[in-house]
């Protein structure tokens, strides 16, 4: 008997159009924005025809319940009498076709079963009349088409007018002419928002949110802010209550692990982003887990291209399929940049695993796509690094220039780092160690700097690679020191010097001697950081090395500054000056310009130094050295300071502060406030100058900045001087004092003992402000700070004036005014001359030599700019202060 055949087909079941929306969960939050952008598409009236939305995004991101809220939004307001919905499934094995859905919607619209027609067209035709009908009787109807997967499944459903369709996908639709809506995960504290509701949905005492803040934000982010993966979580949470939320984010804290802790039994992550994989082609596929090798958070086109081993224009259409499919993104404003979302970055690292576990083969083509990969990064830095070389150095042609060279490393900047931090102990460091330096430095990425350089000394000891050896110290101990971690710095130039001195390296010997010097400088070391340069500049000259010869001078001026031997110091800048120029280095001019204007303004020579800095500035612009530029106006605002320009000196400070925080340099941002503070003070203004140095305060504390503590404090003092708290201004610069003693500044705990005695001396302490004036006397004079010397002199003189030892104040009185005038200062010696004047009067001095030393006040304060001063002190001439 022969038996008969019977194919049977299996079809989807026909989904049902719902005519009610389902109600929102209680915990959706966050979305307030998109809302109001997807209502504004439909507004009665709002187009001639349909108007027709597409939400787009990737999985578990939360369309379908936005579409939910539009739709109970759109209801509310009146503008649709009816929502039909109808899930496309258009990610399942089996997606719906549009005959189905047409047979759902006009059953929802009230079409007997029976009267539906067979074909696809008959049943197009039927839904627009039926359509065309209730907008005749004014009824206006949403079509929320969810989970479509092509534009064929929804463009038989679109009607020809009146009416609105929304339509929810993974995919952009491009053929369907819709308005289209990105929908990106939630803001941070929506995330949070969401998961504290859901567990209070499940528990109302549940308090773990509210318990563990920093907690729940770590569990949002390691959620990758997704509604699903927050949904999952929450409900594994509220499945064991007695979790704390920080063991959780243990558990999720593993990107290995990640994905398989958001499964809570009826929803799995994982799943849902497999399921997207069966819907690539192979090429797309084999991409994106490709992209799962890639450690930073975003890749270019180029080294996509190079990962792939494919040219750009083919791998260019491979990623925007990806991005299609939501499964990649276009990278901010730029093009050609593309990045994953955390989440789906697991997955394909999951996926390339799994594919180089799988056997050899692909294993080892993936092993060939790394070492491509690094190849690239590492070729494109050294690349780039040679364009931010001194002048002379030979530039490689991959970048057009300097300016296109740093476009690339703040564009790869993350991915350099990543790169680095994942191949430790590899030439891959040890190359980008050596390449990112450079950069590092003058983004003022001082942190990052401090980590790549460790990371290529590790690498090269891991590889035996002696040549290298001492300029990865050099280059670590050089990192420290910009981060102020100036010991550590020391101890690494001295193992540089040593293995070059090893090696015979002179050229190599110079730098580290130089950074020696540095070092030591900074460690008040003051004498042998003298020696270290003067050591480094003779071995500059014997290899004929002009740009060392160059920051050699520099250095050496700055260190014979602090000496105080001011003179030398300018020479010394003048040189360096001189030798920048001659090399064409544009950069190292403008910080010898730079620490020109500081050596004149120690030379009181402040128009000159104004000049100076403003020519450091306009180098640095020339440049686009925006921290080089912070540093001039800082300066600037000194100089304008000196010349009596206070207001003007107030607002390059401000520049300054703006520029460093641009840069986020906080030691910066922190002396800017300081120096701001000062020209506050000077104008009166104690209040703002208070704020201003207890934001620098702050600012030193956060950096550990002991010395930069002591100067805030020093300041502080003296703004609440101004105030007339001087309790409290005591105590500050008894703070200041002991701080610089901690730091054995002689300098500084010199200045301090002078403001404590001036400060005393307004709290009636009279023969303790005389000891502490005689004790900063003596600091000054150890150091050799004269200027310092004679403002102590002034002040010793105001103290014995107080204890009526009036012999004393006329002699310290007559000190003052002569080593200030020959200083040149005249704002202080104009003050010199009025604390002169009145120890005459009250020691009953012979009239006309009181108002000798009034006048001489006044003509110091005019050439002061002290205008206001100078009438103050000619009017003690007219009609001088009767004698006690």
């Amino acid at each position: 008997m022969q038996t008969t055949k019977i194919n049977v087909q299996a079809y989807a079941a026909v989904p049902t159009a719902l005519n009610a929306l389902p109600g929102l969960p209680q915990e959706f939050t966050g979305r307030e924005d998109e809302i109001v952008k997807i209502l504004s598409l439909l507004v009665p009236g709002s187009g001639a025809g349909a108007a027709v939305g597409s939400i787009a995004g990737l999985p578990g991101v939360g369309k379908t319940t936005l579409a939910h809220a539009v739709g109970h939004a759109a209801l509310d307001k009146g503008w649709f009498t009816r929502v039909l919905m109808v899930n496309l499934r258009g990610y399942d094995p089996t997606p719906v076709p549009p005959e189905d859905a047409l047979e759902a919607l006009l059953r929802a619209v009230g079409v007997a079963p029976e009267h539906i027609p067979p074909t696809l067209d008959e049943r197009e035709g039927l839904y627009r009349s039926q359509l065309d009908a209730l907008a005749c009787e004014e009824q206006r109807v949403l079509i929320l088409a969810d989970n479509a997967s092509t534009s064929d499944q929804i463009r038989p459903l679109l009607p020809a007018r009146h009416h609105a369709v929304l339509v929810t996908s993974r995919h952009t639709l491009p053929g369907l002419g819709a308005r289209m809506f990105n929908l990106h995960p939630l803001q941070p504290d929506a995330a949070v928002d969401l998961l504290r509701q859901r567990l209070e949905v499940a528990d109302p005492d549940d308090r773990r949110v509210e318990d563990e803040p920093a907690a729940a934000e770590e569990l949002a982010a390691l959620c990758g802010y997704l509604p699903l993966a927050l949904q999952i979580a929450a409900a594994l949470l509220a499945d064991d209550p007695d979790q704390p939320l920080s063991e959780r984010v243990r558990m999720l804290t593993d990107a290995g692990t990640r994905l398989g802790g958001l499964d809570d039994g009826e929803r799995n992550l994982r799943a849902v982003f497999d399921e997207c994989l069966t819907r690539l082609s192979h090429q797309e596929a084999d991409l994106y887990r490709l992209l799962g090798l890639h450690h930073g958070p975003d890749i270019s086109t180029a080294a996509a291209a190079a990962l792939t081993d494919q040219p750009a224009d083919r791998v260019t259409s491979l990623l925007r399929q990806l991005v299609r499919a939501r499964l990649l993104a276009q990278s901010g404003p730029v093009r050609d940049r593309w990045s994953m979302h955390d989440l789906l970055r697991v997955h394909a690292q999951e996926q390339a695993r799994i594919t180089m576990d799988r056997d050899r083969i692909p294993r080892r083509r993936y092993e060939q796509a790394r070492t491509r990969l690094t190849d690239h990064y590492v070729r494109h830095a050294r690349a780039a690094d040679t364009h931010l070389q001194p002048p002379g150095a030979v530039v490689s042609m991959l970048f057009a220039g300097r300016e296109q060279a740093l476009a690339w490393f703040d564009a790869e900047r993350e991915n350099l780092l990543a790169t680095t931090h994942t191949y430790t102990r590899t030439q891959t460091a040890l190359d980008l160690g050596f390449a990112l330096g450079r950069y590092l430095r003058w983004r003022r990425r001082l942190q990052d700097a401090v980590t790549v350089r460790a990371q290529a000394l590790e690498a090269c000891q891991a590889l035996g690679d002696a040549r290298n050896l001492a300029g990865a110290w050099n280059n670590l101990g050089t990192a420290l020191g910009a981060l102020k971690r100036h010991d550590e710095a020391y101890d690494a130039h001295q193992t540089a010097l040593r293995l070059h001195q090893q090696t015979g390296d002179i050229h190599g010997q110079a730098g580290a001697w130089n950074n020696l010097g540095t070092a030591l400088g900074a460690l008040k070391r003051r004498n042998e950081a003298y020696g270290a340069h003067q050591t480094a500049l003779r071995l500059h000259q014997e290899t004929g090395d002009i740009h060392g010869q160059a920051n050699a001078w520099n250095n050496l001026g700055s260190i014979l500054s602090v000496l105080k031997r001011h003179d030398e110091a300018y020479d010394a800048h003048q040189t360096a000056l001189r030798l920048h120029q001659q090399t064409g280095d544009i950069h190292g001019q403008a910080g010898a310009w730079n620490n020109l204007g500081t050596g004149l303004r120690e030379l009181k020579r402040h128009t000159e130094a104004y000049d100076a800095h403003q020519t450091a500035l306009r180098l640095h612009q020339e440049t686009g050295d925006i921290h080089g530029q912070a540093i001039a106006w800082n300066n600037l605002g000194n100089a304008l300071g000196e010349l009596e320009r206070r207001d003007e000196a107030c607002g390059a400070h401000q520049t300054a502060l703006r520029l460093y925080q641009e840069t986020g340099d906080i030691h910066g941002q922190a002396n800017a406030w300081n120096n701001l503070g000062a020209e506050l003070g000077a104008l009166k203004r104690h209040t703002e100058a208070y704020d201003a140095h207890q934001t620098a305060l702050r600012l030193h504390q956060e950096t550990g900045d002991i010395e930069g503590q002591a100067n805030a404090w020093n300041n502080l003092g003296t703004a609440l001087g101004g105030l007339e708290r001087h309790d409290e201004a005591y105590g500050a610069h008894q703070t200041a004092l002991r701080l610089h003693q901690q730091t054995g500044d002689i300098e500084g705990q010199a200045g301090a003992w002078n403001n404590l005695g001036t400060e005393l001396g307004k709290l009636e302490r009279r023969d303790e402000a005389y000891d502490a004036h005689q004790t900063a006397l003596r600091l000054h004079q150890e150091t050799g700070d004269t200027h310092g010397e004679a403002v102590c002199w002034n002040n010793l003189g105001t103290a014995c004036r107080g204890l009526e030892r009036y012999a004393e104040a006329i002699a310290a009185g007559e000190n003052a005014v002569a080593m200030l005038t020959r200083e040149g200062d005249w704002a202080r010696t104009g003050e010199a001359w009025a604390e002169f004047a009145t120890t005459l009067n009250a020691s009953g001095a012979e009239p006309s030599r009181v108002r000798e030393a009034w006048e001489q006040s006044a003509t110091a304060y005019v050439r002061a700019g002290d205008d206001e001063a100078a009438a103050a002190s000619r009017a003690n001439v007219e009609s001088p202060p009767p004698s006690p």
